[in-house]
């Protein structure tokens, strides 16, 4: 998986826009941006970082029932 498919399904693993995300982590918006479009690349311990980091605090969003009903 490449580095803007990864921070991307990270980023919506969460539930947060990009906004959000970037404020929440202190990331630049700027540079997620470019991330997510493939113009630069995200260092690969930041990938693992967030990674583990939004596993770990469960920060990932869980199904709620309706969500569950579209599937």
């Amino acid at each position: 998986m490449d580095c803007k498919d990864k921070i991307l399904e990270l980023r919506e693993s969460t539930g947060m826009n990009r906004r959000e995300f970037c404020t929440f982590f202190q990331i630049p918006y700027r540079t997620v941006t470019e991330w997510e479009l493939g113009h630069r690349h995200a260092p690969e311990y930041v990938l693992r970082l967030l990674e583990y980091y939004i596993q770990h605090e469960n920060l990932t969003q869980q199904p709620t029932a309706e969500s569950e009903d579209f599937l």
